[in-house]
């Protein structure tokens, strides 16, 4: 009887034993949870296949000056230089803090999934992560915040966020959009590299476990035609830094899809050389104002065929909604997912939603828009200040959703079924 008993013990020990030394279930075959690669297509956690349709945030964290209807004024920092010129730092640094709270809210972005939307594009500005001085703030800048916020707010209506540093340090364009000093310089400054990596790399520790993130989009629109000669060897650097860049992120972050763009307004993809130094990558691509042929894609339906990886339309639009609908199913035609350019801007109905203008909105562009090339010239523009105020601080509104004007025949021509 004893024997039996000390038996039972012993191979009641065996079994304990082995359930303890065995992984659970779960940990043997985790359910994927963030979006992968699969030839040219992009995988959802459950094995379908993810074609990206949606719009891009722009003008919140990156302001551009045709969007509040300036035209030679059109970057942050001439936005903001024109704004402490006529209302004086104090009020512009309220403007901005409070510009921030109300172009995009929960609203919005419920509005967005309402309208069959999947996914959105955040433009932001790298100095969002820095201590530099920008939209409102000298330090302790609130990119994270602001990203974490949105996250919140597409996680309850379920769509996935492409994170786009729009402004690089030193610029990746050479123009307005990348509100920069009107040349690449990133491009040839091993400082602003450093910082553009450190951030990138920053970024991906903090989101490294957030499956609502699709993927990183490095640079927008690197290296635009203005620079003649010099193109060829700035398109060199282009891949360099790049791989710099994913290499540092995989550091932290073995997760995420990186997107690169090509050169000259990312539509140069002649400039990538090697497209397997990394298992997470896919291309973005961005076309504008040409017709709606096949040709006018073929290039990129070219590279991504030869590459066999996914390439997606980042921006475009910005045109007829006919030019759009008929766009829009070349995008589908080809399997080329898109992100529509942009979400809401002043007047417009080239968007989803429009603000409008708010009174005496023509006063303020006149002021921006006129030479103020030294204090003499700001003193005879600047206009009356109780106007002025009262006119950014409609705007501040105008811009909240539920005073915004809802454009369904866009809705229709980008694709999105309500």
């Amino acid at each position: 009887m004893k024997k039996k008993i000390y038996f039972l013990s012993f191979l009641l020990t065996l079994i304990v034993l082995a359930v303890s030394c065995t992984p659970p279930a779960a940990d043997k075959a985790e359910a994927p949870r963030f979006i992968t690669i699969d030839g040219p297509d992009l995988k959802a956690p459950d094995g379908s296949k993810f074609f990206i349709q949606g719009t891009n945030l722009g003008n919140w964290l990156n302001p551009e000056g045709y969007m509040f209807g300036f035209r030679r004024i059109n970057s942050a920092q001439r936005i903001d230089q024109a704004f402490r010129e006529m209302v004086g730092p104090d009020f512009t640094n309220q403007f901005w803090k409070k510009f921030k709270d109300n172009y995009i809210t929960k609203e919005d972005i419920q509005y967005i999934k309402s309208t069959g939307a999947n996914s959105i594009r955040l433009p932001f500005h790298y100095k969002l992560f820095t201590d530099e001085d920008y939209m409102g703030l000298t330090s302790a800048q609130d990119g994270f915040q602001r990203i974490d916020t949105l996250l919140a707010w597409c996680r309850e209506s379920e769509l996935y966020i492409i994170l786009d540093m729009h402004d690089a340090p030193g610029g990746q364009t050479g123009d307005n959009i990348d509100d920069s000093y009107g040349y690449p310089w990133l491009i040839t400054s091993k400082e602003s590299q450093d910082l553009f990596v450190e951030i990138w790399k920053k970024i991906a520790d903090y989101y490294k476990n957030e499956p609502l993130i699709l993927g990183y989009d490095l640079l927008n629109e690197p290296i635009a035609t203005h620079f003649g000669d010099e193109i060829p060897e700035l398109n060199k650097q282009l891949e360099p830094l790049y791989m710099r860049a994913v290499k540092a992120i995989r550091e932290v972050d073995s997760n995420h899809i990186v997107l690169l763009g090509g050169a000259q307004w990312n539509s140069n993809f002649t400039v990538f050389t090697d497209s397997k130094f990394d298992d997470k990558i896919m291309y973005t691509c961005h076309r504008y104002w040409c017709d709606t042929m096949q040709a006018n894609i073929q290039d990129f339906v070219d590279f991504r065929d030869s590459v066999n990886l996914p390439i997606y339309m980042g921006e475009t639009g910005e045109n007829t909604d006919e030019w759009i609908s008929a766009w829009t199913r070349l995008m589908i035609k080809n399997n080329i997912g898109y992100h529509y350019w942009p979400y809401k801007k002043m007047t417009k109905t080239s968007c989803l939603v429009s603000i409008e203008a708010p009174e005496n909105w023509d006063k303020i562009v006149e002021f921006v828009e006129s030479p103020r090339l030294n204090y003499d010239e700001i003193r005879k523009a600047r206009p009356d200040q109780k106007m002025a105020k009262e006119a950014l601080l409609q705007l501040l509104e105008n811009c909240k959703f539920g005073n915004c004007t809802k454009n369904p025949s866009y809705v229709k021509a980008i694709g999105l079924n309500p």
